[in-house]
């Protein structure tokens, strides 16, 4: 059992955190203590196993409450009224048939919100941006009286795709311009025009991916209901105390009076980090009618203005030695943020992953008249990579050499762009182990006829460390029963089970005595987003660290009545022992004579290592079968190796591995938002237009993770694991399927009027 190292003195020290390839600098309190780390040597009992999901029941059963499951006495229903221009300005609004019709409390429209909340002003930016709203006692009479407002507009030219807006003569998209700050962001090492001239072999390739939408089956919601100046908010979302901090500012009050409750989710995928319309509609109807208010997308609002992965182009260039050694790799990239977004574009994988002295990427980033990006599980990284592997195997061809030896020889054993360490890298051993067990290196039989099989794989690295600030509570009950408070939340990926495996593990309780609770800003430490797979890394070694406090608490309490000191005292199964004897006695007993003493554990993440690169990475294979006279692709088999530390729990991780490969497998393969460039409207505003895959497409996957603990990242061990399975699909599903056609393909998704275009004449 790991044993309490020396207290560190207290205070605060800036640490370095990276966060979807942003990378920030945060002030940390330096821990009381320092947990020995668990590594890969450490025997451990709970930590590890296959534990069932705690929250299984509920969801199987159907009790699980969801924000559309919300009802509050007196609740009323909000919808909002979106704008059918792209861009001009509110020149009518006429509200007058709405409010008459039966079941109508109130209606908001242009000026009648705060101006931090954003909403409901005159100008027009994009189709489907928030005009008004409506509040009524139904859904469905609200859904009427938002039909009824008469809305007229001056529309204005607009700007649709990157082309338009970088124009010459573009229209005028929003004020302060077209481009976002400081576009182009130029990023390089080395020596390019060197790079070029030490290369014996160039290619030179474009990649276009498209705008893909984040389709959770839960759509964005929010309930609100003030009591006196006290908010409540039950939100779906990745953030509750981002959410909080969001609300407090846009309705200018403190803090302390806005409480967010975050049950149960479905899904996220980057587009739940914060509050929303819906949010502010919700608190603001609630405050203005005393009543509680839900307010919930429907399913055309969320695909059409809740967030979605950007499109790109990309045009790549990259040279090798005959030995296939990288001398140059070079990028630019033109990217349409929609209406707002942050400058997450494809560079950073282009720097991250391989080893190559010179290196240049530049991006231009423009807003269009469109909903705004979001971030979008592994944003960045995954468009990235399609250009990047789809370059590389290229090159591999290029060079007539096996892709999978190309990757092998320009493995890096250090992080390429700033020159230091890996905390742990077995990518090395992924791609031993991914090609063992797909048969990467097994002799394939000649192919004819117009079935043709094909396979391919890409590579993947991704930053997540997690980091602080975050805190976690393990108090053990009278009745021996421990519970964890930490204020992070479950986006459906196990966190509560997770944290109660580390728990258990660390106070040596049983692991059905221990139960999570998580979700609510008001009685719960604090913990930051759950994004960047930043959950487990950050909260994790802190509710490791308040279970230890509290097993020391416990041990103290329990050396007296065992006539012993602590330090001889280990504990499992919830049951306390004198090392080396036969004396023992149960949690439940210590608790028993302690009466209604509160045994309170605190912990918190400590500053991340310095000077070191905590990344996740991996490797995936995939076979496909191209019918080369309709272009239909259909994904045969997913073989995914990837090293992302320890792993908590196998179940629940390869879980993440499965969903992320399918959501790679969509955006290879079928997800695409169609915006006309007349109109400025999404065409597939619906999951019966817009074509995610479902059971009948799931190919046999084979996830899987190589083993090992990065005790040098923290001490659990653990790296997370939600984003970095999306990155590799659909540049090894492209791969595969040139390999079918025998030609490359350059732009995704692979629908089959364009693998059609794609196949070779002769073929």
């Amino acid at each position: 059992m790991a044993r309490k190292a020396k207290p560190k003195a207290g205070g605060f020290v800036p640490t370095t955190v990276e966060v979807e390839g942003r990378t920030e600098t945060r002030i940390v309190e330096v821990p009381a203590f320092e947990p020995a780390p668990w590594t890969t040597d450490t025997p451990l009992h709970i930590v590890g196993t296959r534990a069932p999901r705690m929250d299984a029941h509920e969801k199987v059963n159907g009790r699980a409450r969801y924000t559309a499951d919300i009802t509050r006495p007196g609740m009323l229903h909000a919808v909002m009224v979106r704008a059918q221009t792209a861009r001009g300005h509110i020149a009518q609004f006429d509200a007058s048939a709405a409010r008459a019709l039966p079941g109508v409390y109130d209606i908001m429209g242009p000026g009648d919100a705060p101006a931090k909340t954003r909403l409901f002003g005159t100008e027009i930016f994009y189709h489907g941006q928030p005009v008004a709203a409506v509040c009524a006692d139904t859904l469905a009479n609200a859904e009427r009286a938002a039909r009824a407002i008469a809305i007229g507009y001056n529309d204005l030219p607009f700007a649709a795709i990157f082309d338009d807006a970088a124009a010459p003569d573009a229209p005028l998209v929003k004020p302060g311009g077209n481009f976002a700050p400081q576009s182009p962001v130029i990023i390089e090492r080395g020596d390019i025009t060197a790079g070029l001239a030490a290369a014996d072999i160039v290619i030179t390739r474009e990649f276009c991916t498209p705008v893909q939408l984040h389709s959770a089956l839960e759509p964005h919601g929010a309930c609100a209901e003030w009591e006196g100046d006290r908010l409540t908010v039950w939100e779906s979302t990745q953030g509750i105390f981002r959410t909080r901090g969001d609300v407090a500012r846009a309705l200018d009050v403190p803090q302390s009076k806005v409480r967010v409750i975050k049950d149960y989710m479905g899904g996220g995928f980057g587009a739940k980090n914060g509050a929303g319309p819906h949010t502010y509609v919700a608190a603001l109807f609630a405050k203005r009618m005393n009543r509680a208010v839900r307010c919930l997308n429907d399913r055309e609002a969320e695909q059409v203005d809740s967030g979605n992965r950007p499109a790109t182009v990309q045009r790549v260039t990259i040279g090798a030695k005959k030995n296939g050694t990288l001398t140059v790799i070079q990028l630019s990239a033109d990217v349409p943020l929609g209406i707002s977004g942050w400058e997450g574009g494809p560079a950073q994988i282009y720097h991250e992953l391989y080893a190559c002295p010179n290196v240049r990427s530049e991006e231009r980033f423009a807003y269009i008249n469109a909903s705004g990006m979001q971030a979008f599980r592994g944003p960045g990284y995954v468009e990235g990579a399609f250009g990047l592997e789809g370059a590389m195997n290229a090159l591999a061809t290029a060079l007539r050499m096996d892709p999978l030896a190309l990757r092998r020889k320009n493995f890096t054993k250090k992080d390429p762009r700033q020159g230091r360490p890996y905390s742990g890298n077995a990518l090395l051993a992924c791609y031993t182990e991914g090609a063992e067990r797909f048969g990467w290196h097994t002799p394939r039989a000649p192919q004819s006829g117009r079935v043709r099989r094909g396979v391919g794989l890409a590579a993947q690295v991704w930053p997540t460390g997690g980091g602080p600030p975050s805190y976690a509570h393990v108090r053990i009950n009278a009745d021996a029963s421990v519970d964890v408070l930490a204020g992070t939340q479950d986006l459906g990926t196990g966190a509560r089970t997770v944290l109660s495996q580390i728990a258990a593990e660390a106070i040596g309780a049983k692991l059905a005595h221990v139960r999570a609770i998580i979700g609510d800003t008001e009685h719960l430490p604090y913990a930051g987003n759950s994004w960047g797979s930043m959950t487990t890394p950050s909260v994790g070694p802190a509710v490791r660290m308040a279970a230890m406090d509290a097993q020391s608490q416990l041990f103290q309490a329990a050396a007296a009545m065992l006539d012993t000191t602590p330090d001889m005292l280990d504990a499992r199964d919830s049951r306390i022992t004198v090392r080396d004897t036969d004396r023992s006695m149960t949690f439940a007993d210590v608790c028993k004579r302690l009466g209604n003493v509160m045994i309170y554990g605190k912990g918190s993440r400590g500053p991340n290592p310095a000077n070191t690169a905590i990344n996740t990475f991996g490797v995936q294979f995939a076979e496909v079968e191209v019918h080369l006279d309709t272009g239909i692709v259909k994904v045969l088999r997913i073989v995914a190796a990837h090293d992302a530390g320890r792993i908590i729990n196998p179940t629940l991780a390869e879980s993440q591995l499965e969903g992320g490969i399918l959501q790679g497998m969509g955006y290879a393969l079928t997800e695409e938002r169609i915006l006309d460039r007349r109109s400025g409207m999404v065409m597939n505003p619906s999951l019966h237009d817009y074509k995610i895959p479902t059971m009948a497409d799931v190919p046999q996957i084979d996830a899987f993770f190589v083993a090992g603990a990065d005790a040098a990242a923290n001490h659990t061990g653990a790296r997370g694991i939600a984003e970095p399975p999306v990155i590799p699909t659909a540049p090894a599903i492209a791969a595969a399927v040139a390999d079918a056609i025998g030609a490359e393909v350059f732009q995704i998704p692979l629908t089959p009027w364009r693998v059609l275009a794609s196949v070779p004449a002769r073929r």
